[in-house]
């Protein structure tokens, strides 16, 4: 295909960088990669060979530079492949990850580029070079050393197989779970069957039934995590256990969506490329190339919080046994598909708090213009334009214009809100064009949610949980925004996995302000505001359920650590992923059937087919900084733009071109305490 022919392979007239959408066919991917490839291979090559002694701007900035073309196509890709899966895309994400896998190995394992920046690493400490640079040598060394470039030319070949198959394996897995969550979606023949959700809710799956050709029925359809949504609205117990038993479901069938093996195989190569580079586990790799450092601090940490989490749980659980059976006896007692349902009972009987009767309060335009953008008006002074004439990848994705206080441009942010059949479940933020000096690029971000969407002309309300799970997605669009670095390495939310969530975590906080609730929290019909009695529930019911929230989240992190904490000959014993799980669960105290994990093997894609493998508990890790800055802007006054400039300037601005943990110091004036984190949760002693 010819330059001319390919829109991935030329400028993008659009503004600002954004990739020209419309244009672009799933056919044009493979060649622009192709292309982007060999260019950025022949740059490092150049590099590599060069005759005069390695110096940062021939080395290190040099690589900086290299691979311009493929960071274009292969995050205008990735936005769709995760957003928009056709089949044709999906095909193209298969036959692309071992390609993407080799091109990346090819670099990283490169013994001649390795040699040059050992030997700028061991003179840093003698040059002229920013704070910056120092760090970007730094970041450089550590990543090549710990993707093998130190290895012999075996063992290389040996960790290039592993990589190419892991990227094989890590697809499948995705494209199992989403094939096997669309099969799965539950439909119900009677709308009777759906008692107790409101009119917006039954109007979505009516839509989604007739979108899949079935008029007259309704159709739920899945979440990523175990618990539904509507499990805290559905009246009749059937309906809530056919909810819950498609969704654990998932993944764990035999037939072809089966991730079972698929799994295993991604344990036992991770625990095999841990070995070859020297480190007992996939967890002890990970973990030590994050602020953790190494897997027993995490396991500290999550065994710490279970016992509390746990005794919570049971004390949760007796008191929705008794509400339930007020009712009559239930047989069984509390399930996992009840403890929704009955939670909300109790939370209306003892906190007079009705979180599915608040929708009406929670429509999603007033949600996002006069809660998440008016937050970030407030605190950073950027202001929002609706841009109707930049096409996305997607007819619902919708682009907004950021601009600064002082009129300057920020970047684009692109909402895409509705679930859809070729969009992977879950919520989460990535970047289109991430800001780089080097490159004089401003950053497009995309945040991704699943809100059903309802037909046309009704209102989308969201529930609590959407509400929090927009602000969250929001925050780390701003991380991505207003990250302002030199470096494409350092770009956006570029940073170590266990510090992430930081910025995403600490944007949900203004959810149930008052000068922020007030201002979004309206009836959709009567314009009201939700009452000022029902906003000091809510903020005194900040520890109601946490047993169970917290148990759920910790037993999947627990899961996670576990699968990768086992070494070589351990993952290969295993062949029983529902035992293995369950052996995890009860080491941990967190084997309560009532209290599922957040996600089960076969569709904890986070780990088996995301980024956050050995991971998972960077949500928690990350929230004792979260709390305790919470407990910072309190003391300092709230939400202000002085509170806002300086969290902007110290941790957002900075992306990945500083020591997390030293930027949170500079913040902060000390390390973060665990105590707020206790408290938060209700874990105290």
């Amino acid at each position: 295909m010819t330059e001319s022919g390919n829109p991935l392979l030329i400028a993008s007239p659009l503004p600002h960088g954004l990739p020209d959408y419309p244009a672009i066919k799933a056919e044009h991917y493979l060649p622009a990669f192709r292309d982007a490839f060999a260019q950025q291979r022949a740059e490092i090559d150049a590099i590599a060979t060069a005759a005069e002694s390695p110096t940062f701007d021939n080395t290190i900035e040099a690589w900086e530079r290299s691979g311009r073309l493929l960071t274009d196509v292969a995050h205008t890709f990735y936005t769709v492949s995760s957003a928009d899966a056709t089949p044709e895309i999906q095909h193209v994400d298969e036959e692309l990850a071992p390609l993407m896998s080799a091109h990346s190995d090819a670099i990283l394992l490169d013994g001649r580029l390795y040699d040059r920046v050992r030997q700028l690493h061991a003179q840093a400490g003698d040059l002229d070079l920013t704070d910056e640079q120092r760090y970007l040598i730094e970041r450089r060394f550590t990543q090549m050393t710990h993707a093998g470039a130190a290895l012999d030319d075996a063992a290389k070949a040996r960790l290039t197989a592993i990589n190419g198959r892991l990227s094989v394996l890590t697809t499948t897995f995705e494209k199992n779970l989403l094939a096997d969550t669309n099969e799965l979606a539950v439909v119900f023949d009677d709308v009777a069957e759906l008692d107790g959700l409101g009119d917006g809710q039954i109007s979505a799956a009516a839509q989604s039934a007739a979108d899949r050709g079935m008029p007259g029925r309704f159709v739920v359809t899945l979440t990523l995590f175990t618990g539904h949504p509507l499990l805290a609205s559905l009246r009749r117990r059937a309906s809530r256990e056919r909810l819950l038993e498609a969704s654990r479901l998932r993944g764990s069938r035999d037939g072809a969506h089966d991730n079972r093996p698929v799994l295993l195989e991604i344990v036992r190569l991770r625990a095999e490329r841990a070995a070859l580079l020297g480190f007992a586990s996939h967890a002890a790799y990970v973990t030590s190339d994050q602020t953790a450092g190494d897997p027993h601090a995490v396991a500290d940490l999550l065994r710490r919080l279970a016992v509390p989490a746990a005794r919570n749980a049971q004390r949760e659980k007796a008191e929705l046994t008794r509400v339930a059976e007020q009712d009559g006896p239930l047989p069984g007692g509390i399930g996992a598909a009840d403890w929704s349902f009955y939670t909300e009972r109790v939370r209306a009987a003892t906190l007079d708090i009705d979180t599915a009767a608040l929708r009406p309060w929670f429509e999603a335009e007033r949600v996002l213009h006069d809660g998440v953008f008016f937050a970030a008006t407030q605190l950073y002074g950027i202001t929002f334009q609706e841009r109707p004439d930049l096409p996305a990848y997607h007819p619902d994705a919708r682009v907004f214009e950021v601009t600064d206080a002082d009129g300057s441009h920020v970047g684009l942010f692109i909402l895409d809100l509705y679930t859809r059949d070729s969009k992977r479940g879950g919520a989460w933020m990535n970047a289109v064009v991430s800001q780089s000096r080097l490159r004089g690029t401003t950053p497009i971000v995309v945040n991704n949610l699943n809100v059903p969407q309802p037909a046309p002309g009704t209102p989308t309300l969201l529930t609590l949980d959407e509400v929090t799970t927009l602000f969250h997605e929001f925050g780390h669009a701003l991380h991505g925004l207003f990250a302002t670095v030199t470096y494409p390495t350092f770009a956006g939310t570029n940073v170590f996995r266990d510090f992430v969530e930081f910025p995403s975590q600490v944007n949900e906080m203004w959810i149930f302000r008052p000068e922020i609730l007030t201002n979004y929290a309206r009836h959709i019909e009567t314009d009201e505001p939700l009452p000022a009695s029902i906003i000091a529930r809510l903020e005194a019911s900040s520890t109601f359920n946490q047993g169970f929230a917290t148990s759920e989240y910790l037993a999947a992190a627990w899961l996670d650590l576990a699968w990768h904490s086992l070494s070589v000959d351990e993952a290969r014993s295993v062949s029983d992923v529902a035992a293995f799980e369950a052996a995890a669960l009860g080491d941990i105290g967190l084997d309560e059937p009532a209290v599922p994990t957040r996600y089960s093997s076969t569709y904890f894609a986070h780990i088996f087919s995301g980024g956050y493998s050995a991971g998972y508990y960077s949500y928690i890790w990350s929230e004792v900084l979260t709390a305790d800055t919470v407990e910072w802007f309190d003391d300092n006054g709230g939400l202000n733009r002085a509170n806002g400039d300086r969290f902007r300037t110290r941790l957002l601005g900075v992306g990945g071109s500083k020591d997390p943990l030293a930027a949170y110091r500079d913040f902060r004036g000390r390390d973060a305490r665990i105590d707020p984190l206790l408290t938060r949760r209700g874990l105290e002693p």
